[in-house]
């Protein structure tokens, strides 16, 4: 017999035996529902649910959609989804009903994502200063009540939040490496000489915390007489006062101001994170110190419970007295780098990907 045709009965004779070669078994489809679209988004939503979405994306876990919700209420979307999971206020609060019955229907888990307190009054009194309205709130309330799970950042949100919800699961914050990894600096910055330059950076929920830095930077200086100026970033509308500057950065969504912020890092000495004493307050991250680290800042906080975690990890965190505050952002501007614990604690377990698998078990099981 030709050697051609003996070859061909022998691959003939192998996949009868063996069988046609096996599929790859279809990754689960993760939906996820957040404000903006084309990877522009708000910060929270980068923070919390894309940067980790595109991680369990890109270590092949799962297959990842952004959500169309009108698509998906109205039956045009029919992706199969493992589970969508829903950033508070983004669905409107009519659509709440319908977009939890369409998923409970086509037996899809609906997992809702809070990083704030908006169930307390004092809680929602605060938010409604910066801008959320009543309905925004009555859409997380009534997400989070039909929700098969909710995930917050902190355990003390999740006391907040047990009361009513299904169930509860804490995920703390982290950073993706790929925006906070130490790259090369700039120095285009129109900045005086002749000064140490203190960061404190935030939402607009946090002006009335910044009040509680006016008579710390108050003609506060280094032991050499050095001028310690405060410099600010969101937190508050107004344009600067004579004890903080206000800082402008390029327009572009969380991750290019990131990068800006790597690249902008020797501008600052030091990062402060102060927290009024208030309810809404006891619900917060340590995000900020997280940042800070990661951007080679020493970072001072409010002894608060959001910075109990981070308090044994480095952070210097100061009681309400100023006194405390001037001596520790002094040391802290004076030392110039965080402790070497925090620095490798952020690295090793506060970095997506290597903070533990619970994101992925909450989402797919």
């Amino acid at each position: 017999m030709p050697r051609d045709l003996v070859r061909r009965a022998a691959r003939r004779l192998r996949r009868a035996v063996v069988g046609a070669p096996q599929q790859p078994a279809p990754l689960p489809v993760l939906g996820y529902v957040v404000a903006g679209a084309g990877g522009a988004h708000p910060a929270s939503a980068h923070v919390r649910v894309v940067r980790r979405t595109e991680h369990l994306a890109a270590s092949g876990t799962a297959e990842v959609r952004q959500v169309d919700p009108a698509a998906f209420v109205d039956g045009s979307d029919t992706t199969p989804y493992a589970a969508v999971l829903v950033q508070r206020d983004i669905l409107p609060r009519a659509t709440v009903p319908r977009f939890l019955d369409t998923a409970a229907a086509r037996g899809i888990r609906i997992v809702a994502e809070v990083d704030d307190d908006f169930f307390t009054a004092s809680g929602r009194a605060r938010l409604a200063r910066a801008e959320y309205d009543p309905d925004r709130l009555a859409s997380i309330d009534a997400l989070v009540r039909g929700a098969d799970t909710v995930v917050v950042s902190t355990p003390e949100l999740a006391e907040v939040v047990r009361p009513v919800a299904r169930h509860v699961t804490i995920v703390p914050n982290a950073l993706d490496a790929e925006l906070w990894t130490t790259a090369a600096t700039e120095d285009d910055d129109d900045r005086p000489d002749g000064e140490h330059r203190v960061l404190y950076m935030g939402t607009l929920t946090h002006a009335a915390d910044l009040e509680l830095l006016r008579d710390v930077f108050d003609d506060l200086a280094t032991v050499d007489g050095t001028p310690i100026r405060l410099e600010v970033i969101g937190v508050t509308e107004e344009g600067g006062a004579d004890w903080f500057r206000r800082v402008e950065v390029p327009d572009g969504h969380y991750p290019a101001f990131s990068r800006w912020l790597v690249a902008h890092r020797e501008r600052w000495r030091a990062g402060v994170a102060p927290l009024r004493d208030e309810e809404f307050n006891r619900a917060k991250s340590d995000l900020k110190f997280l940042e800070y680290t990661a951007l080679g800042l020493p970072a001072v906080v409010s002894d608060r419970p959001s910075y109990a975690v981070a308090r044994e990890h480095g952070a210097v965190a100061v009681p309400d007295d100023v006194g405390a505050w001037r001596d520790a952002v002094r040391a802290a501007v004076e030392r110039g780098a965080p402790d070497a614990r925090a620095a490798r604690w952020v690295a090793e377990e506060r970095t997506i990907g290597r903070d533990g698998d619970t994101w992925r078990r909450v989402l797919l099981g």
